[in-house]
């Protein structure tokens, strides 16, 4: 997975950095099929992370604004992993019930 982290109106800070790769690298264990993850951090009049993930062609975004990076990153990434479970639940939902042809056996 391509994880890409960038600070707008901000200059880079490495704690920052690696909290956010690890919380990425968290959301594999809800979905195995993300191609790319992009972390947004914007310095405005609120503190905003911006997650964008990619999975098998769609795109989920989880953004989160507060007065501390560390609480925007936490609240953002939990939204994302939110979305992460419902867009897992119904691809396996999809998969199994149109893609597999149902077996009539004896009639």
């Amino acid at each position: 997975m391509r994880t890409k982290v960038t600070f707008r109106h901000m200059k880079s800070e490495n704690e920052l950095h690696e909290a956010a790769t690890e919380a990425a690298e968290r959301f594999e264990k809800f979905y195995s099929g993300i191609s790319g993850t992009d972390i947004i951090f914007k310095n405005e009049a609120n503190k905003i992370v911006e997650f964008t993930v990619r999975v098998n062609g769609t795109v989920l975004v989880a953004k989160e604004s507060s007065n501390e990076f560390n609480k925007s990153l936490n609240e953002a990434a939990d939204k994302m992993i939110r979305q992460l479970r419902k867009w897992k639940t119904k691809f396996e939902h999809n998969s199994k019930g149109y893609i597999l042809p149902l077996k009539q056996e004896g009639y």
